[in-house]
């Protein structure tokens, strides 16, 4: 008995050291930091978007690759327009028959307009021959008679042009609407991004909002970390920041893009244990754009990161160290 305690003891107390050690070296892993300047940890986010087709129908062509590059208004995808083609030249032989109706219309009013100037002569005339006492009552109520029948035609005749010019009006309008259909068919980059999964591929018959690839926008990259209070008190929206990837050996700079109004238990992924059980703040630091894009694709979302943030404006930045594990 007394020979199996004198082989637990010393491993107990082992045990107790390197655990104290490790506590030890959490508590004062920031102490190399100058006053004014503080440490959170968390993992690099890209903004994602899911690209989907806005109409049901086949993917004809699926135009990128994993992690090709593209651009705001690339086409990466098309589907199949044989139906909307169809129906184009549906609304453009619409369109033709309105047109010619219209044609049609305009001349029977021309012709109705003659008539109509023809019969007024012709009642004025009848006018004069009846002051005269050479024509008699029953003749010139006939001419009347005609003369308003005449501009009733010019106004059927009007009518008629009108509604000729409105079907030509709503068949330009069924033309724009499918021409909007086909340019939405062939689908487009939302903005700058990498591809990161092709989730489909040609041949594969979608309904609307059908996701086809994922893209991560590598120049909208920030880091999530978490602050206490005292810290979050002092820090507003705009001041800089700085981000230290693991593996790069200098800090990029950033901004605080966003401090959340309320407290919250810090999630699993931070370091250690008595972080996660502190009520804490999220502060999202952002890399801006340009600085994003001369990095040359080295960032990658998820790698962890850790973020400083001053809450003494004058203190000037200390050259960073990557912390060891």
């Amino acid at each position: 008995m007394k020979r199996l305690v004198r082989r637990i003891v010393p491993a107990v107390i082992v045990v107790l050291l390197a655990a104290g050690l490790y506590s030890w070296w959490q508590a004062t892993r920031g102490s190399d930091l100058p006053d004014g300047i503080v440490r959170g940890n968390g993992r690099i986010e890209m903004t994602r978007t899911d690209v989907a087709v806005k109409y049901p129908g086949r993917l004809v062509a699926l135009r990128v690759q994993e992690g090709d590059l593209v651009h705001a208004g690339d086409v990466i995808a098309e589907e199949d327009a044989a139906d909307t083609l169809a129906q184009l030249r549906g609304a453009r032989a619409a369109r033709d028959r309105a047109a010619a109706a219209v044609e049609r219309a305009e001349g029977e009013r021309a012709v109705r307009a003659g008539q109509a100037r023809l019969a007024g002569i012709d009642l004025r005339e009848t006018a004069k021959l009846r002051d005269q006492a050479m024509v008699s009552p029953v003749e010139l109520e006939q001419r009347r008679v005609a003369f308003d029948t005449a501009s009733a035609g010019v106004t059927a005749a009007g009518g008629g042009v009108s509604e000729a010019r409105t079907a030509i009006a709503q068949a330009d309008a069924q033309i724009a609407q499918i021409d909007t259909v086909l340019a939405d068919l062939k689908i487009r980059a939302p903005g700058p991004g990498r591809v990161e999964y092709r989730i489909v591929e040609p041949g594969t018959v979608l309904p609307a909002g059908g996701k086809i690839v994922s893209l991560v926008n590598p120049e909208d990259v920030y880091l999530t970390i978490f602050l206490p209070a005292e810290t979050v008190a002092r820090l507003r929206i705009g001041d800089e920041a700085r981000v230290l990837p693991e593996g790069f050996d200098t800090a990029i700079p950033a901004r605080i893009g966003f401090i959340a109004p309320d407290a919250q238990f810090t999630p699993k992924f931070v370091e250690t244990k008595s972080e996660r059980e502190k009520l804490s703040y999220r502060v999202k630091l952002r890399i801006p754009a340009d600085v994003a894009r001369g990095l040359d694709g080295r960032l990658k979302a998820g790698m962890t990161a850790d973020g400083f943030v001053r809450t003494d404006p004058r203190q000037a930045w200390p050259s960073f160290k990557p912390r060891k594990p």
